[in-house]
């Protein structure tokens, strides 16, 4: 694996620093629900990445009924209600294993350390996890215009942090989050599996096998 010299790294925050997957499912399932739609693990995984107004779309896509933009809008309003109140239970024991070290790791090599997460209540996930100032910058999702796997969200953070994008790495567990990375003109680190990260640089199984000196120069 080539080496270099990078100044920063950009994270995703579901799936890599937290599991708040399970908290999404639950309220997309009951959302689906109560639209009559079947929503299932396997069905949970193809919104892996994705912003919420277009998982909403994908989910009311299995409906036989046609939505206003003003039902829609209500209805994603009350999926992340029902989010915001489980996340409310958070605390720093629902970080993964490794999550703190590795951001410790890349701040003691001098690197800048970002934060791409296409929720919107990422702010409120760092707070109740104790790490917001852990992150030199968090991307506000609310001001995103084209989600994963959109490359812009991982170009904000570069700009915002004043690094090339190719001199970031960045930290994946979807794969529209690794296309984003790839695209963004990045080293992808992906967590997860192999064969399904396939567009990713390096795929470890979580942040406790994070190792920079694997990239750096």
């Amino acid at each position: 694996m080539k080496k270099h010299p990078y100044q920063a790294v950009i994270f995703d925050l579901d799936g890599v620093i937290t599991d708040t997957a399970r908290y999404h499912f639950i309220a997309w399932q009951r959302l689906a629900c109560s639209q009559g739609v079947t929503f299932d693990e396997a069905f949970n995984e193809t919104l892996k990445g994705i912003d919420r107004a277009t998982s909403l779309d994908l989910i009311l896509a299995q409906s036989n009924k046609t939505y206003s933009a003003a039902e829609k809008a209500a209805l994603s309003d009350a999926k992340n209600d029902e989010y915001v109140q489980l996340v409310a239970q958070m605390s720093a024991d629902d970080l993964l294993p490794g999550a703190v070290q590795a951001l410790d790791a890349v701040r003691a090599a001098g690197l800048k350390i970002g934060l791409a997460s296409v929720s919107k209540n990422a702010f409120a996930v760092l707070a109740r996890l104790g790490i917001t100032d852990k992150f030199d910058y968090v991307v506000d999702a609310a001001l995103i215009t084209r989600g994963k796997p959109d490359p812009e969200i991982f170009l904000k953070a570069a700009a915002a942090l004043g690094v090339a994008p190719a001199d970031c790495l960045g930290v994946e567990d979807a794969v529209a989050g690794v296309r984003a990375i790839k695209d963004a003109g990045m080293f992808a680190v992906g967590i997860g599996a192999p064969d399904v990260l396939t567009q990713a640089d390096d795929v470890i199984a979580g942040l406790d096998a994070f190792d920079l000196n694997r990239y750096m120069a």
